[in-house]
């Protein structure tokens, strides 16, 4: 269980980087506020919709009197819209990060660079990243599909679906969240998804830890925004620990020590990159330059 903890300190020093790094969480929020837009939009014509597409896909409910057919229709109106939420949360980060990846490649790049030591690149042109960010988000989304899937049939189960039911699908969406905050750093690591997923579930109670209480505040549209810069700077911190990667002085609060004995052989690593000092401007950051 102290993973848990463990998992929980990395979310609460990303946010500290970011706040002693304004020029980076500004740059961070502005992504999550264009993401946050769209799903609003989507989730408002989903609430609007949810009932006339309830009432299409039951016509053999139509026949049915009173107070059966507004109860069966209701009942599966709002789960329609609770399934909708449920995707919109575990999506809103891969999305955020796809039309922020250049910002959020540099921000974790940053971090790794405040730690010392080496700082991965990827050496990919941007189309190439953003390729390799869009295929796997979908792999990961597909993943979450499946899985909300079956938790929208278990919801039915009486009192299991009203309370086992929403802690499992936190709980799956929490992992799933840190998968995609942690692929910003392990793709620029060269780390494949199957790769991604095996590291973390290695680490299942830090990745926990990490990933639920995200989850919990990104039910609350402005909080995701807020936290996204901070989220991805954590996750780079946690992602340094899980592969055992050393480094100098930590500004993050941690020890800089390896990883424990879970880490997993390093990927490829790029070169060393000359020290910013901290802050940095729009012309610091790659794809940007130009």
């Amino acid at each position: 269980m102290r993973d848990l903890g463990v998992g929980f300190k990395y979310l609460v020093q990303g946010q500290k980087w970011v706040g002693r790094h304004g020029r980076w969480f500004g740059f961070g929020l502005l992504p999550g506020l264009v993401t946050l837009v769209l799903y609003a939009g989507a989730l408002v014509g989903l609430g609007y919709g949810a009932d006339d597409l309830a009432a299409w896909a039951t016509p053999f409910a139509d026949d049915w009197g009173s107070p059966w057919q507004g109860f069966f229709r209701g009942t599966l109106t709002a789960l329609v819209f609770v399934f909708g939420l449920f995707l919109a949360v575990v999506t809103f980060t891969a999305v955020t990060l796809l039309v922020g990846q250049p910002f959020y490649e540099s921000l974790s790049e940053e971090v790794d660079r405040s730690q010392g030591g080496e700082v991965p690149e990827s050496g990919l042109p941007l189309w190439r990243e953003l390729w390799i960010s869009a295929r796997d988000s979908l792999r990961i989304v597909l993943r979450v599909a499946f899985y909300g899937a079956l938790l929208f049939a278990c919801g039915f189960i009486p009192v299991v679906g009203q309370t086992v039911v929403p802690v499992v699908g936190f709980c799956v969406s929490g992992f799933f969240l840190a998968e995609e905050l942690t692929a910003v750093a392990l793709q620029r690591r060269g780390v494949e998804v199957k790769e991604r997923l095996a590291l973390l579930r290695g680490r299942r109670l830090a990745t926990l830890g990490f990933g639920v209480p995200l989850t919990l505040a990104f039910l609350v549209p402005f909080v995701a925004v807020f936290l996204m810069p901070g989220a991805v700077a954590g996750a780079t911190l946690m992602v340094r620990d899980l592969r055992g990667e050393t480094g100098g002085t930590d500004e993050a609060g941690g020890t800089g020590e390896p990883g424990d004995a879970h880490a997993r052989e390093r990927g490829r690593i790029g070169g060393n990159l000359p020290s910013s000092g901290g802050d940095q401007g729009v012309h610091d950051i790659p794809h940007l330059r130009k």
